[in-house]
């Protein structure tokens, strides 16, 4: 390979860390690439002296975006080994960060492990986005992993917070779940936060309590009983408030609300905006089980190539002019036509007034 190329470093991904492995023996690799085996972390230094490592794979969590699975304190694990057919009745796994298959491990014990030691430069997490294929655990219908960070629709799981608190300089103060439930059920509720000490957590205005991150752990949480109405976390430093979040109960559905990643696009027949469609109640509160059917229609220079809304089991083709709702969202994609002009878009489901979006093409 040097031969051929001598100004980049070799390396890669083994799911084999032991010393015994023949690439390591060949003396090939400029950069040792360990596939999970975050026990195998530490010693390194030891056992490979000199040596560079990144991990080349790691993590592997499973997540439904918008499911939980509670107590948020216990690990699903599945399948129980990779070589034994899994099923449950419900095709989701937990968005807590509670659930990873038997070789991987939660985010946040990945990142606890890299970031532990400073002779490992980085990971490459399994996986930033959903793809199709791979829908460990489970089988049909299941048709796309759950692995990502990101759902197939593009839309952040609860994970992509932590990341976020932990990767960049951007304020993060992110609750969940969602805050409807049935009264008296016990719910857990987690806050991935940056820039402070402490976040306070307040329902219906009376104090839970303050709690703080520790060196190896990357969010808080609270067990509490359910109440309608509004959660609202506070974070400071040094006892100044830094940011505020509320969640609130929401009632019934009443509209779709549309919200476009641009709404101009170049005339040149492939430039798309995404459209992110909301199941919202009267206050503009995403309805967290809305699971209305979405009917998408355009007007103008333009047409839909696509919709989605992250459900790893709807199997409806992805060019479908048609979607439901999943966990209260929807995804259409407008391709323009290549001519100048306006799109005009339209959303529709039984029972709630249709929403509208006007796209500028130019």
């Amino acid at each position: 390979m040097k031969g051929l190329d001598t100004t980049r470093v070799i390396t890669a991904g083994n799911n084999e860390v032991n010393p015994g492995n023949h690439l390591f023996h060949s003396g090939a690799l400029d950069v040792y690439g360990f596939n999970y085996h975050h026990q195998n972390f530490a010693p390194f230094p030891d056992i490979y002296p000199s040596k560079k490592l990144h991990i080349s794979e790691s993590t592997s969590g499973l997540m439904t975006r918008g499911y939980y699975e509670m107590p948020s304190d216990h690990m699903f694990i599945r399948p129980d080994s990779w070589d034994k057919p899994f099923d449950l009745p419900i095709h989701m796994c937990s968005s807590y960060d509670n659930c990873h298959v038997p070789w991987g491990s939660t985010h946040e014990v990945s990142w606890k492990e890299v970031k532990k030691y400073p002779f490992v430069s980085g990971l490459f997490i399994w996986t930033g986005f959903d793809y199709l294929g791979e829908p460990t655990p489970f089988g049909w219908p299941s048709r796309s992993s759950f692995f990502g960070i990101v759902d197939l629709a593009g839309f952040p799981k609860d994970v992509y917070y932590m990341y976020q608190s932990e990767w960049t300089d951007k304020p993060v103060l992110h609750v969940f779940p969602h805050w409807n439930w049935q009264e008296g059920e016990t719910v857990d509720i987690w806050v991935y936060y940056n820039h402070a000490d402490e976040v306070e957590l307040f329902l219906n205005g009376g104090s839970l309590g303050s709690q703080s991150k520790t060196d190896s752990t990357f969010h808080v949480w609270w067990r509490t009983e359910f109440k309608p109405g509004t959660l609202k976390a506070v974070s400071r430093k040094n006892g100044k408030e830094v940011l505020v979040k509320e969640i609130h109960t929401a009632g019934e559905a009443t509209s779709l609300v549309l919200t476009a990643d641009r709404q101009t696009l170049a005339a040149d027949g492939t430039d798309l905006s995404f459209i992110t469609v909301d199941v919202v109640d009267q206050y503009g509160n995403i309805v967290p089980d809305a699971d209305q059917l979405i009917r998408f229609s355009v007007e103008g220079n333009g047409f839909i190539a696509g919709t989605d809304n992250g459900d790893q089991n709807d199997s409806r083709s992805l060019k479908a002019l048609e979607r439901h709702a999943f966990f209260g969202k929807a995804l259409v994609v407008v391709q323009n036509t290549g001519e100048p002009g306006m799109i005009r878009l339209t959303a529709t489901a039984e029972g709630l007034p249709a929403g509208s979006m006007d796209i500028t093409v130019k």
